[in-house]
């Protein structure tokens, strides 16, 4: 069992590291390392909360209960495969790679050391998209038909702080692009639709942002084998921010707003709308994380781990074509 007082590894130290940090403090993690390759200062974190070090190696003497990668995504497999040949289970922020490289060894690494590996796409721990997946599976609305996403936002508005040209999204040696960046969307739709993929097509746009070596956008179009379509729209190059999803039943449709934290739900001709008025995305790192100890304290978590990988295969698979 993982205690409070255990050692947790935090491999980078951006945004995204500093809120998986703020994360575990608050849930009472208290003997928190972090490896950084760049000695920049913390924004949210007090850095006297945290040990720090710079050599990977050390983390052999850490002997870290777990470790969260939050690098670039081009160093996530290796460090991925680093983790899991010392027995370190891992939760690893999206995408698991930018490359189809390695994951072969990565499958083999964990079988041989019997560790854990969770990609972390936290979008399956939102309570609306929970309540959809809940009809999907009971049928509510009969077989679900086909679903639609679209995420729209503006590079240079996530990191104000910084020249978003350089940020990872925005280079492709770092693995960046519409596409791979914003793939939490891809993965619902996996998720969601329970089946194998059949075919799918994949269209990018390199025009909105010609400075960048990476796509601003990506249309891709999903069948599956039990003939759910699927539709995805991912940009960074749109000024006013949209984030929705539709599902399309025999006997209805549900409709995700989720900056407004709002579902719809249409049949039998009425429309139900329902609100989160106090919903916080922390809540999905909160829940993604405590089931992530969850699933290393309960064990047998081989199967789990490899369809882990196997997903997130399939999902860079989908990006790179």
């Amino acid at each position: 069992m993982i205690k409070r007082t255990d050692p947790i590894l935090v491999m980078g130290a951006g945004s995204i590291g500093e809120r998986h940090i703020s994360i575990l403090q608050k849930l009472g993690f208290s003997n928190i390392w972090v490896y950084r390759q760049r000695q920049l200062p913390f924004r949210i974190i007090e850095s006297n909360t945290v040990s720090i070090f710079t050599e990977i190696n050390k983390t052999q003497l850490i002997k870290p209960a777990a470790a969260i990668i939050c690098t670039p995504t081009s160093q996530h497999l290796e460090q991925a495969l680093f983790c899991s040949k010392l027995g370190i289970a891992v939760l690893i922020e999206k995408p698991l790679s930018n490359s189809l490289a390695g994951f072969d060894e990565l499958k083999q690494a964990v079988k041989h050391h019997k560790t854990y590996i969770q990609v972390a796409y936290m979008l399956r721990y939102h309570p609306y998209l929970q309540k959809i997946k809940a009809t999907i599976d009971v049928g509510e609305l009969g077989k679900l038909l086909s679903m639609q996403s679209c995420w729209s936002e503006y590079l240079p508005d996530w990191h104000p702080w910084e020249d978003y040209r350089i940020s990872y999204a925005a280079r492709k040696d770092f693995g960046g692009g519409a596409a791979l960046t914003l793939s939490h969307d891809i993965d619902v739709l996996n998720w969601l639709a329970n089946s194998p993929v059949d075919t799918w097509q994949t269209i990018k746009n390199y025009q909105q942002m010609p400075e960048l070596d990476v796509e601003s956008s990506a249309d891709i179009l999903i069948n599956y084998k039990n003939k759910i379509t699927a539709q995805c729209h991912l940009d960074f190059h749109n000024r006013i921010p949209r984030r929705w999803y539709r599902f399309d039943f025999e006997k209805g449709f549900m409709e995700l707003n989720y900056y407004k934290s709002e579902l719809i739900t249409f049949s039998d001709g009425k429309t139900i709308t329902q609100s989160l008025s106090d919903f916080d995305r922390n809540q999905l790192y909160e829940a993604q994380t405590l089931d992530f100890f969850h699933q290393i304290q309960k064990g047998e978590y081989l199967e789990k781990a490899l369809k882990s990988i196997e997903e997130s295969e399939l999902i860079i698979s989908i990006c790179q074509s």
